[in-house]
């Protein structure tokens, strides 16, 4: 056996200085990597000798990839070429097009840690549709609001946590808590900015995808990411402009949408939804986990091993589970037999929990636009500081600056909103991700708007597959759970 580290990445400013220095003539590009793992399968070569082969014929590699990305349609060559990418000065609002992207890895600026100045960025459709004043007037006046209430939050978040306060370590966290909630009141044109890991099969879906976003702040985005990465790689990024498929399907579905809706439209009361309402679940999840545990463990098929598991008594279904779960540690994943089971959850959410629960990227996230109708999530320590009635006024300036700029430049109108705006959003994913999410969002440490969304969906999920999510939980709960599911005696 050998293992040979075949490459890693480095900041470019020193790819560039060592590229000057040594006079090197041939281009520095992860091509060449793509370019000898596409000849595994092929070449009776090892594999380090096809690297070799591909460094010192660059374009041979370059011709090679294209062969085989763009003619015979192997596009996963393209995965083994990684760019690391700065983001900086983009706004809330596109960070929420970008971070669409699953198969990439983004580390953001937190508005959580940081106290934001007042950065923001003014839409070309708004300098168009000559209201520049307006939203500037109403972004300075969320985001003077914003400094104010922090200042007042801050005695009471370290008040009311008097023995946390007494320890100089927790003074970053204290003043954390109080950013975190002072924040819900500045705009999604507040300017931000990320680090971003992405492939360059991803690359060449961002650049057409953002390309063809009604927002000029995406196709600017699309086109400056374009001209940072171009010469990288050419071999691997062919189809980068914006497309008819992605720039007027949306707009058709709507259009339609809105048609057959009017058409078979009710004109009964629809009642206020639940912030969290499980729309869909496996409804024998249990025993189709159970199945997929006895279909891993033995020599059965799966109908055979589904058919067992229904004659179960729940005795045996729980001690099969708790065989699963007996080695189980805090910072475990639990088996992948749990993804056998899945969840569809209908969220209404602010954007501050959604900026968090985006990042759960093992699902699929439908969401709709941001809708002021849907209200806005307050901050309970909102209230505790007597500060509810100007947060309101804040978000009734806000709203109507929102209705102006909608009738003149609708596509930029959610710039305007805050934090606590809300949109409507369908999330699917199964047991598996349930477990991540509870243990990350519903322990102590987890900020207070996701943690709440993510108790009351672990609440309805833990009802209809009691045994699959036996062990479902924050981090701060596992060993009480644990004590309780195997007790010692």
């Amino acid at each position: 056996m050998k293992i040979l580290l075949a490459g890693h990445n480095l900041d470019y400013d020193i790819i560039r200085e060592l590229k000057e220095k040594s006079g090197r003539k041939q281009d520095l590009t992860p091509e060449t990597i793509s370019a000898a793992y596409a000849r595994i399968s092929r070449s009776p070569k090892p594999v380090d000798e096809l690297r070799s082969i591909a460094c010192e014929e660059v374009e041979k590699a370059r011709q090679s990839n294209r062969n085989i990305v763009f003619e015979m349609g192997h596009s996963s060559v393209a995965e083994h070429a990684v760019f690391n990418i700065d983001v900086i000065g983009v706004s809330r609002l596109l960070v929420e097009e970008i971070e669409k992207f699953r198969l990439c890895s983004f580390t953001e600026k937190s508005q959580r840690y940081v106290l934001f100045n007042k950065d923001f960025l003014i839409p070309e459709e708004i300098r168009h549709a000559k209201l520049t004043d307006l939203f500037v007037s109403t972004v300075e006046m969320q985001n003077d609001y914003y400094h104010e209430l922090y200042e007042k939050l801050r005695p009471y978040i370290f008040d009311k946590h008097k023995a946390l306060a007494e320890n100089p370590a927790n003074k970053s966290m204290l003043e954390g808590w109080a950013k975190e909630d002072a924040r819900y009141t500045i705009s999604m044109a507040t300017q931000t900015q990320l680090g971003m890991t992405i492939n360059a099969r991803n690359l060449e879906l961002m650049l057409r995808r953002l390309a063809s976003l009604p927002l000029a702040e995406g196709r600017e985005y699309s086109e400056k990411l374009y001209v940072a990465t171009k010469d990288i790689a050419p071999s691997l990024i062919r189809y980068t402009k914006a497309t008819d498929y992605d720039k007027l399907t949306r707009e058709k579905l709507r259009q339609a949408a809105q048609m057959f809706l009017t058409k078979y439209s009710s004109s009964k009361m629809q009642k206020k939804p639940p912030d969290a309402q499980l729309a869909f679940y496996s409804p024998a999840a249990d025993i189709e986990v159970a199945a997929a545990l006895l279909f891993a463990s033995s020599d059965l098929n799966y109908t055979q091993c589904l058919r067992q598991a229904g004659k179960m008594s729940l005795k045996d279904k729980k001690s099969l589970f708790k065989k699963a779960f007996a080695h189980l540690q805090a910072h475990d994943a639990v088996l992948r037999e749990m993804e056998n089971a899945d969840l569809l959850f209908e969220l209404v959410l602010s954007s501050s929990c959604f900026a968090q629960i985006k990042r759960h990227r093992m699902s699929t996230i439908i969401a709709q636009e941001y809708n002021p109708q849907l209200g806005v999530t307050a901050p309970p320590s909102i209230k505790a500081i007597g500060e509810q009635t100007n947060f309101v006024r804040i978000m009734r300036e806000t709203q109507k600056a929102y209705e102006q700029i909608g009738k003149k430049a609708p596509q930029a109108a959610a710039y305007i909103l805050t934090n606590a705006h809300r949109k409507r959003v369908l999330m699917k994913f199964n047991a598996r991700e349930m477990y991540h999410l509870a243990r990350l969002r519903a322990d102590q440490h987890a900020q207070w708007d996701i943690r709440d969304l993510t108790e009351k969906m672990l609440k309805q999920t833990r009802k209809v597959m009691p045994l699959t999510l036996m062990m479902a939980c924050g981090k701060d709960s596992f060993f009480e759970i644990y004590k309780n599911n195997f007790p010692r005696g």
